[in-house]
Parts: C-alpha cells; sequence; structure tokens
C-alpha cells in the first residue's frame, strides 16, 4: 500500500493549500482559495459534492465516486497524489487506506463471455471467490463451480448478479460482450451545417470502443445544450443496428425523431413513435419511460403488469438509448436487468439521483465513461457563459402566520408560492424586456397567476403535445418572448433563443432539476445569460435552495445572493 502523504506543518504551506481532509471521507474546500478551482476541477472526478454554502464546500468520497473515476482509467494512486498536493494537513491514513481498499475492488470480480450456453464470472481472490459462493443474496444466481475462482452464470441473471454484487459492495467488470441486433445502415449527415464536435466524437468513441466487450455500456455526462443527442446520433452511426431510444416525455420523443430524419441518412419511414398518441415499432423507435412504465390495472396474470414492456422484445434490439438516464424508473431498471446483452448508452447532464441509487445506474446501465466540466465547454463558447442569482423576498405577514403554524410540507408551499414573488417577476421581465424568457415553477395555481400578469401562455403537462410544441415554436422562432413553464419543460426540450430563466418554485431540493432548468438557457449564444432563482427568505425553501446549488457549485459556477425588499424598504433585484 502506497503510504499517506505527511501532514504539512509549515504556514506557508498551510496557506497554498485550499482542502482539509478529515477521518470521516469529508473533504472541505476553502471556495476563496486563490487555487479553488484547481481543487474543483481535481475532486469533481472521484468525489461528490455534499453541501456548498458560500465560503467552504464540503466534498465526500464514496464507494461509487470511486468506481466510477476507476471506469475512466483513475486509480487510488492518482487520487491520493491529487489530494495530497492539495490538501493543508495531508491525507488521514484512515481515509488513504481506503481509497486503496475501495478502489482495489473495482476489477477483482469480472464477468467473462464463454463458448458454451453460460457466462464465466472470475474472481482473482479465492477467498472472496468462497464468501461469493456462501453469499445467500448471490449464491443462487451461480449456476456451477468451476474451480476454486470461477462459476458458471446464466446469462438471463447476469444483470440481477451484477445488482446484488454492488449491494455488497463489489462492483463487476462486465465483459460478457453483446448480442448483434438487427443490421441498420446509418451515417452521419455530411455537409456544412452539421459536424461533429470533438469532445462528441470522442465520447461517442469512447463509449463504443470498436465495438468490443470493453466498450457498449455506460453513461455520457455532457451538459445541456452540449449536444448529448449527436452523441447519441454518433454511437447509433457506429453501431449500425436497430435501436429503441427511451426519453422523458412526448415531446423529448419528437425532438429526438427531428434530429435523426435531420442529421442522418435514415429514411423517414425508418424511425417510428411509441407513445401514449401512437404506438409505431420501426428499425428505431423513440418512446417515453411514461407509457413503457404504464400498469394495466386490475390485471394480474403473468405479463400484465407492465403492458408494454413487449416493445423490448418486438425486435432484436441492439443498442438501447437512455436520454437522460437519471430519471430511469424502477420498472425500467427491472426490465433493463433482464437484457444485459444489449448495448446499453445512457445521456445525462448529471449522474445524481434524489432517491441515492446511483449504484443501480452505475451496475445495470453502467459506469461513467465520458464527462466534460460544463465551464471547459464554456470557456469553448460551446454552452453560453451564465450568471446565477438567488433573490430572497419577504413574505407578506398573513402568509407568516399560516407559515408558523403548518406542517414542513405545507410549509414548504407556502413559502414557493409566496405571493410577492409575482412582483420580482415582473421587475425581472421588465429589466431584460426582449430578452428570451421562460418564467419556470412548481405549482400550476402560481403559474397560472404569473400567466395572467405577464399576459403570456403558460405550459403544463395537461396541454396537448401538439399545443405545447406549437407554443415552443413560437419561442424558437422569435413569435414569443415569454413562456410560462411547468415542470414538464424540465428536460430535453430544445430552446435555443432562451437567455434568461426565473425559476419561482421547485421539487424541493432537487440538483436534476437545477441542471435542466439552467440547461434550457446554455445553449450556445452571444453574451451571458441568466438564471434566477427567487425564494422566500428564512424559510425552508431558502433552505432547500442550499442543496440545488450544489449543481451550480459542482459544475463551477459561482451563485450570488440578492435581497428584495417591499415597497417599504424601496430596494429589489438588479439584473
Amino acid at each position: 500500500m502506497t503510504p499517506s502523504p505527511p501532514a504539512t506543518t509549515s504556514n506557508s504551506s498551510f496557506a497554498d493549500k485550499p482542502l482539509v481532509i478529515q477521518g470521516d471521507k469529508s473533504i472541505l474546500l476553502d471556495v476563496h482559495h486563490p487555487r479553488y478551482e484547481e481543487a474543483r476541477d481535481h475532486l469533481a472526478r472521484f468525489a461528490e459534492l455534499v453541501t456548498a454554502p458560500e465560503h467552504v464546500h464540503t466534498y465526500r468520497i464514496t464507494p461509487i465516486s470511486l468506481w466510477n473515476a476507476a471506469s475512466i482509467g483513475v486509480g487510488s494512486a492518482d487520487v491520493k497524489i491529487d489530494l495530497g498536493r492539495l490538501a493543508r494537513f495531508g491525507i488521514p491514513q484512515n481515509v488513504a487506506a481506503d481509497i486503496d481498499a475501495t478502489m482495489e475492488r473495482f476489477g477483482k470480480i469480472r464477468l467473462l463471455a464463454d463458448d458454451g450456453p453460460f457466462h464465466t464470472l472470475a474472481v482473482d481472490d479465492p477467498v472472496l471467490a468462497e464468501a461469493i459462493a456462501r453469499e445467500p443474496k448471490v449464491k443462487h444466481y451461480l449456476r456451477a463451480r468451476m474451480d476454486r475462482c470461477h462459476f458458471l452464470v446464466d446469462p438471463v441473471q447476469r444483470g440481477q448478479l451484477k445488482w446484488a454484487l454492488i449491494k455488497l459492495g463489489w462492483p463487476i467488470v462486465d465483459e460478457a460482450g453483446f448480442e448483434d441486433g438487427d443490421p441498420l445502415p446509418l451515417s452521419l449527415a455530411e455537409g456544412p451545417g452539421f459536424g461533429l464536435r470533438d469532445y462528441q466524437s470522442e465520447a461517442a468513441d469512447v463509449f463504443f470502443r470498436g465495438g468490443s466487450a470493453l466498450g457498449g455500456h455506460g453513461v455520457i455526462v455532457l451538459p445541456c445544450g452540449a449536444g448529448k443527442t449527436i452523441v447519441g446520433l454518433a454511437v447509433m452511426a457506429l453501431a449500425k443496428t436497430s435501436t429503441l431510444i427511451l426519453a422523458p416525455h412526448t415531446a423529448a420523443v419528437h425532438q429526438w425523431m427531428r434530429e435523426i430524419r435531420e442529421k442522418t441518412d435514415l429514411p423517414h419511414d425508418a424511425v417510428g413513435e411509441f407513445t401514449g398518441d401512437r404506438k409505431e415499432v420501426k428499425p428505431v423507435t423513440v418512446a417515453t419511460y411514461q407509457i413503457l412504465s404504464h400498469r394495466r390495472s386490475g390485471r394480474k396474470e403473468a405479463g400484465a403488469e407492465y403492458p408494454h414492456f413487449e416493445l423490448f422484445r418486438t425486435r432484436r434490439w441492439g443498442l438501447l438509448v437512455y436520454d437522460e438516464v437519471h430519471l430511469l424508473p424502477a420498472p425500467i431498471f427491472r426490465v433493463t436487468a433482464s437484457i444485459q446483452a444489449t448495448r446499453r448508452l445512457g445521456l445525462t447532464a448529471t449522474l445524481v439521483r434524489e432517491d441515492a441509487k446511483e449504484d443501480d445506474v452505475f451496475c445495470l446501465v453502467g459506469p461513467k465513461r465520458y464527462d466534460v466540466p460544463w465551464k471547459v465547454l464554456e470557456k469553448r463558447a460551446f454552452i453560453a457563459e451564465a450568471k446565477c442569482i438567488e433573490i430572497r423576498v419577504p413574505m407578506p405577514a398573513d402568509a407568516r402566520a399560516r407559515y408558523a403554524e403548518a406542517t414542513p410540507r405545507e410549509r414548504y408551499r407556502i413559502a414557493a408560492e409566496n405571493e410577492k414573488k409575482e412582483d420580482v417577476v415582473r421587475s425581472l421581465v421588465a429589466a431584460h424586456a426582449g430578452e428570451p424568457t421562460l418564467v419556470v415553477g412548481q405549482y400550476l395555481e402560481q403559474l397560472k397567476k404569473l400567466s395572467e400578469s405577464l399576459g403570456a401562455p403558460v405550459i403544463t403537462g395537461d396541454m396537448s403535445s401538439r399545443r405545447r410544441e406549437a407554443l415552443y415554436d413560437e419561442f424558437r422562432r422569435g413569435v414569443r418572448s415569454i413562456l410560462v413553464v411547468s415542470k414538464v419543460a424540465n428536460f430535453s426540450i430544445d430552446l435555443p433563443r432562451a437567455r434568461v430563466a426565473i425559476q419561482v418554485s421547485g421539487s424541493y431540493g432537487s440538483r436534476q432539476e437545477e441542471a435542466q432548468r439552467l440547461g434550457r438557457i446554455l445553449r450556445p449564444k452571444e453574451g451571458t445569460a441568466t438564471f434566477y432563482t427567487v425564494v422566500s427568505r428564512n424559510t425552508t425553501e431558502q433552505d432547500f435552495a442550499l442543496n440545488r446549488q450544489r449543481f451550480l457549485a459542482e459544475q463551477g459556477y459561482k451563485y450570488f445572493v440578492e435581497d428584495w425588499e417591499d415597497e417599504e424598504g424601496g430596494r429589489g433585484p438588479s439584473p
């Protein structure tokens, strides 16, 4: 084992290092230190951001964060070298030992293809192999023991075995390979209007790995506006096989279909839509998570609970694409566990899941294969520069009284629907007059009031997909400069003109949502985009906002806090 670096004691070295590493594997990062950005970028490779208040950010090293680092070639020595260079007091011995022990687990167990009908589980330590053979939650997935370190595994139980072992702290490196799907000749379009950016091409190549068993499953993490859909198309062009794409909603389905038809040479009639409106199965089929997770009520017979799961078996799919993979619902995880022989590509702006099931994504879809920090792409003008501002608004006296007497859940909504936010929104819209603006929120009554106040349409989940897309199109063409949108617009909506986003309410402390809403204004454009979050001062909403801001800090964005005073105070936020 490589010894941990010695503790630093000199005052000059102390001041020169921005990290404090604690024995519980938490890491404190001084935001005001000159080496803050350097430390943040290194930590992003192998640690998770826990809290991001104004002065000190707290990270934590977790098994999944370390295994994701290992999956892209970062070793335990690399992690300790980075930490040793940046830590004021060195690395606590127990933390260094735990980094070694955790990262050593990656690669200890491999799943390999075999010539016969079974896969081989290879374990490089006889003691570990014996423990696995005796583990009640694992042993029934092992068909037979070949020798001290090798077991036969039924390919049908490939996913269940991976899931069971990762829950015990043992990731499987899956090298069992994939079945070929139905062939599908497909190439990307050529011409001056379209071309792959270098990172998009690199992401596709890293994922596919020439079609070898070492590639073909995993997650690509790119900012909203960086062209994740284009990466998906590039992978499809490499795989040249029938593809099933799963997206979060119907508008995203239509967006995928439009991109496929515009940017590949695939005939239009080879692309099908599988949603609540249409049920087409074509060589490339785009479906919603919602329709596949639809449960048939009152039916208990086998296979009837999720009738549309049959879509997974209607063709010999060679590639599955999970758009916004961090939203993957539990039923889709279940079916994913049973189709591990199909190549699987996850696309997302953030691997964070608020249900803490990142390990399910890791083992069933695949580990992180490629990641580019948001600020890196901003510097290269591939996404827009953004300014993030939190505006804290007082509540009226009657609302404060109701808030004091309410339950915690009721308090959040009372704070979120603070009527004084309407004045703030009107002021911000006026300050950004003529700039394409999205007003985004969670609660429909609040959004309807804002819609009336601003004279702008409100888009909700109850609206027909045709009407929603017509309004999005008017916004894209500049016919409308303001849209009020509910969470239906959080994901996979391409509104490249949007320059201002005003968030008036959200899903508690969801970092996923923060990523997606910020992403609505990050399509490349001249000048700076502005992202406002309006919260009620000294309430649980303000507390939850700190959690949401973790995402901004993770990606290198600084956020500014401004207080809004009512008419007596005579102050408002400055754009």
